[in-house]
């Protein structure tokens, strides 16, 4: 039997009190956690699997891996490069910690955004929110990475 952690979300972040929140995830087969890991926490590859990410930069000169507090910059969905924060990040360089893979081969990812300003909040407005479709297409990219179908 497999049991997965809930996210322990900061109160300011708890899904449904900012302008907008989506949850997307994937099971697969054949990617590991940590191969999957290494292209989600390099955010320098995130342009060779996600075609609605450009121009990151990180203002304080941190990166590519994010960690708490770290700034970047990076335009999506047609927007100017938005200012971004890291608010917790539980992962710490240069050590391997990333949940154990599931029975059979498989990988759980999922991905959960709470975010807060007018930009998330228009976004949210649209049906089908473009957050949702663009996170699945992150998470598709993501996979199709891992399993070394893009460049990165």
């Amino acid at each position: 039997m497999t049991t997965q952690q809930a996210i322990d979300w900061p109160e300011r972040y708890l899904p449904g009190t900012g302008d907008t929140f989506v949850s997307n995830e994937v099971i697969v087969q054949g990617v590991t956690a940590s191969r999957a890991w290494r292209f989600l926490v390099d955010t320098f590859t995130w342009e060779s699997y996600y075609d609605n990410v450009a121009d990151l930069s990180f203002p304080d000169g941190d990166g590519p891996e994010p960690a708490d507090g770290v700034r970047f910059a990076f335009g999506t969905f047609g927007f100017p490069p938005l200012d971004a924060r890291v608010v917790e990040f539980l992962h710490q360089p240069g050590v391997q910690h990333v949940e154990p893979d599931l029975p059979g081969g498989r990988t759980r990812i999922l991905t959960q955004e709470s975010q807060f300003g007018r930009p998330a909040a228009d976004l949210a407005g649209q049906p089908p929110t473009p957050m949702l479709n663009g996170h699945q297409a992150w998470l598709d990219g993501l996979v199709r990475a891992a399993r070394g179908q893009v460049a990165g």
